[in-house]
């Protein structure tokens, strides 16, 4: 739990930090160019700021251990991050539509191309930097926030990447790319906003654990001596914390003492599968299990 925290907090330190440098350098650049890929790129970078910043918090909200309010911890905060992220990104890409349009029929041209350029170079490797960092940190935490976050700032090297070319395009008499582009970048963000926002919702929902994690519950399960069969099998995820919940099915004539040494093999070997994971195990005799008992749902 120590280290989970530590690595979520150093993550969410390093995108504030990175999405306000952004912001500070990107409306400077935009100030002077009057770019529309440049304020797409500011527009984005605002709404990282804020995004990170709830993500900031939500995390620290989330690895909080449970309490007698919330039994089962404060793991969904992630999620919730997650999904306001997607409502952020999904309005910034409205507006960065509607703006582009505006543009591109008033036909304003682009000042001083190069400051946009290299404004733009100096956030594809702040960026990369950070997406290298949030990397580390979901592959040792597993982070929805973080993921989430990551792949936002991941989006953004895509997005610096179309400022720069549209500006080149534009600097040779193209001024039509400008617009198109941030265009193309509004509709790229809204994308990415309903992917973050349908993978949170479905965790805030309670959705099952991947099918290759249920199968190895089972078999973990029914490889403990004793256990004859396993049914009504639940499982759930909250932040870091996954939770799973069974029936097993126990010889009839098994003593409550052995019955209840089982459960408690189950329950360790379940939870040392994906640490921090939450177990609770029901006890049946087997003579009362429908003959289709023997499975996962």
């Amino acid at each position: 739990m120590r280290d989970y925290g530590f690595w979520v907090k150093l993550a969410t330190r390093a995108s504030v930090s990175v999405a306000l440098l952004l912001i500070v350098v990107k409306a400077g650049a935009w100030l002077m160019t009057d770019s529309s890929s440049m304020l797409a790129s500011l527009t984005d970078s605002m709404l990282d700021s804020l995004a990170s910043l709830f993500t900031f918090f939500a995390v620290r909200y989330a690895i909080q251990p449970a309490d007698n309010e919330h039994r089962f911890g404060h793991g969904k905060a992630e999620s919730l991050a997650a999904l306001v992220q997607s409502a952020l990104i999904t309005g910034s890409a409205l507006l960065l539509f509607v703006h582009s349009i505006q543009q591109w029929v008033q036909g304003s041209p682009v000042q001083q191309h190069q400051i946009g350029i290299y404004v733009s170079l100096f956030a594809i490797v702040a960026t990369l930097a950070l997406v290298i960092l949030q990397r580390i940190v979901v592959a040792k935490t597993q982070s929805k926030a973080i993921a989430a976050d990551s792949l936002h700032f991941t989006s953004d090297l895509a997005l610096n990447t179309a400022v720069i070319v549209a500006l080149l395009f534009n600097a040779y008499g193209m001024g039509w790319a400008d617009s198109v582009f941030a265009i193309g970048i509004a509709i790229f963000l809204a994308y990415g906003a309903v992917r973050i926002g349908w993978d949170a919702f479905q965790s805030l929902m309670d959705r099952e654990l991947p099918e290759a994690e249920k199968q190895q519950i089972l078999a973990t399960i029914k490889a403990v001596p004793g256990v004859l069969g396993v049914h009504d099998l639940r499982t759930r995820a909250a932040g870091q914390v996954r939770f799973v919940q069974c029936h097993i099915e126990l010889d009839d004539h098994l003593s409550i003492r052995q019955a209840h040494h089982i459960a408690d093999t189950v329950e360790r070997q379940v939870a040392a599968l994906f640490p921090p994971t939450d177990v609770i195990v029901h006890m049946d005799p087997q003579s009362v299990v429908p003959d289709n008992g023997d499975t996962p749902l």
